[in-house]
């Protein structure tokens, strides 16, 4: 196995996820409005993950830039009678180069299971997507002691059966459902120590090319914390909520992920 923060060198990643925020005029103002701070060269990869009702209108804005577009979430199937839901065709069709799946409130709000996050991650791929895979433990498994169980779960059931050849375009984040969207952030200690523990599993599955699986941390990242948690050494960006809907703070928040990037 190899060593925490071994492995190839990997370069940071800032996904904004804006969950159901922003109508499409309040979407473009606020690309509008956080381009200038991020171009001509953003100091790490970044990823802007509007509605899907905004995607199209965000797209344009983006095009030509290094910032990349990604939705939040799609349908496992490649098409047919499943009203209301998104293929990753469609989504690709409409600019996106990334989606996130098995985020704790789809998980915990809809009713995911880790069978359906990780039908959703193969269509991804199999759709020509960069997917994003979140994992996490709830409170209650934390205080038990299950945390690793239950991430050594999730990661298998999405990521460790996946071909070798999909890891170059595979993304795993580690967002505590305790600091979802609660203000608590889990210490730098606590977020490198599962960074590792994963970083261990993917190495063991995959060997070296699992080492260069990027792994998030997503959980309150504001740009106050944003330093302190991308100093560790398993933690290769950020999956931002809440933060990503103000220009100012998400930049900031990118800006930390570049001094990361320059180390």
């Amino acid at each position: 196995m190899s060593a925490p923060g071994s492995g190839p060198r990997r370069a940071p990643l800032v996904v904004g996820n804006w969950k159901m925020n922003k109508t499409n005029p309040e979407a473009v103002a606020l690309v509008r409005e956080l381009l200038p701070a991020l171009l001509p060269t953003p100091p790490c990869e970044v990823v802007l993950c509007p509605p899907i009702t905004a995607l199209t209108e965000v797209s344009l804005l983006l095009a030509g830039t290094p910032v990349r577009l990604g939705a939040q979430n799609l349908h496992w199937e490649a098409g047919g009678a499943f009203t209301g839901e998104v293929s990753g065709a469609m989504l690709r069709s409409a600019g996106c180069a990334f989606a996130i799946v098995g985020h704790s409130e789809r998980r915990h709000l809809f009713g995911e299971t880790d069978e359906t996050v990780a039908r959703k991650a193969g269509a991804a791929l199999a759709a020509g997507l960069a997917v994003v895979v979140c994992v996490g433990e709830t409170l209650a498994e934390r205080e038990s002691g299950a945390t690793e169980a239950v991430v050594d779960r999730q990661l298998r059931a999405a990521v460790l059966e996946l071909p070798g050849d999909a890891l170059a375009r595979t993304v795993v984040a580690y967002e505590p459902v305790w600091a979802i969207g609660t203000g608590r952030t889990a210490t730098p200690a606590q977020a490198q120590a599962v960074h590792a523990h994963l970083r261990g599993r993917l190495a063991e599955r995959f060997g070296a090319p699992g080492s260069g699986v990027r792994i998030l941390y997503g959980g309150s990242v504001t740009a106050e914390n944003a330093g302190s948690l991308l100093a560790e050494a398993d933690v290769d960006g950020a999956l931002v909520g809440g933060a990503s809907l103000a220009a100012a703070g998400f930049a900031a928040i990118v800006r930390a992920a570049g001094v990361r990037g320059a180390r």
